[in-house]
């Protein structure tokens, strides 16, 4: 693999390394200033007219230096990758790589929370006035609170659900019922179990990559997967889990499509049963449809369509015969977003501030790798049409669909503020774009993603 990585930059002109490097440093540049620019404008909303309805603009979060236990712990994760990830990631069995990518994903985000202390940062995140777990006792009765789930949605009526619960499918809120059913109930046990299903996700872009590009990019994109400065928001709320089944939807009609899974059957059974639950979670992520179907635009087959879609009618079908309807309840939920804050925060901001969220949750090295993958996009959809696509251009392909999923959510109107959270499962397939930057200069850029993370977590304290 390291014979491949120097000759592919032996290869390229010296001139053009330069350029390259220069273009990315720019690319990374333009997000400083985009998030400085949100930053400013801004204040300026909130110091006019308190209307963005965050404390410190763009993100939904405070200003707070603190330290905590995580203030020791999360620096030896970022050395160890920075020293040891880029070298492990080429010369590890692809299963350990897996495994080791998984564990270090889950110590990186264990480490950022408990920099907030494990109260603060963990057990009582998902027990706000605003989370899920204030209403379990209401679902005693699942069946009834499924039937009447939508008289609940908006604001007025008594007893309307807290804003969480509101804005998202009741699959959601079921997942914590069924917690505190086995005997996993309270915020510890919800925030673990987040932070346990999240960290899944990394190993399923991997595999997505590989199965759709090649093992050589997965593996050059591993320790970017891994190093994000999104886990920030990733062991705070429930959209790590979230991510999680989605990005698994994703893997696993990766693998059927190529055939590369044992029973590419059961792999596209169970791509399209995680998409199914992926719709009952958050409604908003009906748009990784964009990524499933860059799968099969990418491997040119529609061959799991038929069992994908059986599994995909399993939980609607299971949910509609429980008496929940869904298309009514997200016509609830948009009259109810424009009752809170959706209402107040202006789209004129947020439509651009949502991107410098993303720019702070996806970190300088993959803006350097989108602007790679906008460079290569057009060369990449051309290439498409004859079958002739490289590795590299695959994953342009599959990044870009994300990014266009990303774009769709913003141009909605439905996703002002808070995007450094919601946008979890759609950042995670930009991630793996920082797979682009040449060789030379890796473990800088691993280095600014770490230095982004731990920054906002020592000054801010980030709400959810």
């Amino acid at each position: 693999m390291k014979t491949v990585d120097r000759t592919e930059q032996a290869a390229e002109p010296i001139s053009a390394q330069r350029s390259g490097h220069l273009r990315d440093l720019a690319a990374a540049g333009a997000g400083v200033v985009l998030v400085a620019a949100a930053v400013l404008v801004g204040r300026a909303f909130d110091d006019a007219a308190r209307i963005l309805v965050v404390h410190w603009p763009p993100l939904l979060a405070s200003w707070y230096p603190h330290t905590g236990p995580g203030t020791w712990a999360a620096p030896v994760v970022v050395a160890a990758v920075i020293a040891y990830g880029p070298s492990l990631a080429v010369r590890l069995r692809w299963r350990a790589l897996l495994l080791s990518c998984y564990l270090t994903v889950l110590a990186w985000v264990l480490s950022l929370a408990l920099i907030d202390g494990w109260d603060r940062g963990i057990a009582e995140r998902l027990t706000t006035k605003h989370e899920y777990l204030r209403v379990i006792g209401r679902f005693d009765d699942i069946g009834a609170a499924l039937r009447g789930f939508n008289e609940h949605i908006l604001i007025g009526p008594p007893g309307n659900w807290p804003a969480h619960v509101a804005g998202h499918p009741p699959g959601s809120t079921l997942t914590f019922v069924l917690l505190d059913r086995i005997g996993l109930g309270g915020g510890a046990w919800a925030g673990v179990w987040c932070i346990l299903t999240g960290a899944l996700a990394s190993v399923a872009v991997l595999i997505a990559v590989r199965a759709l590009a090649d093992e050589h990019t997965a593996r050059r994109a591993a320790p970017f997967v891994v190093l994000a400065p999104v886990a920030v928001w990733a062991g705070t709320s429930a959209d790590g889990y979230f991510t999680a089944v989605a990005a698994w939807s994703v893997a696993l009609l990766a693998l059927a499509a190529t055939r590369t899974a044992r029973s590419p059957a059961a792999a596209a059974l169970g791509a399209g049963l995680l998409y199914g639950l992926t719709c009952y979670l958050s409604y908003g992520l009906t748009l990784i449809a964009l990524p499933l179907l860059a799968v099969l635009l990418l491997t040119r087959t529609s061959r799991p369509l038929p069992l994908f879609v059986l599994g995909a009618l399993v939980v609607p079908t299971a949910f509609t015969v429980a008496g929940f309807d869904w298309w009514e309840a997200y016509r609830l939920l948009v009259d109810r977003y424009y009752q809170g804050a959706g209402g107040v925060r202006p789209y004129s901001y947020w439509v651009w501030a949502n991107l410098a969220c993303t720019a702070i949750a996806v970190g300088p090295a993959v803006l350097a790798g989108l602007r790679r993958t906008l460079a290569g996009a057009p060369g990449a959809a051309r290439t498409l049409r004859t079958g002739t696509t490289a590795p590299s251009q695959r994953l342009i392909l599959l990044v870009a669909a994300a990014l266009l999923a990303l774009v769709a959510a913003d141009l909605s109107g439905m996703s002002k503020s808070e995007t450094e959270r919601i946008w979890q499962p759609f950042m995670l397939w930009l991630l793996p774009a920082a797979a682009l930057l040449p060789p030379r200069g890796r473990r800088g850029w691993l280095a600014a993603q770490a230095v982004v993370a731990l920054a906002v977590n020592h000054l801010l304290w980030t709400g959810w």
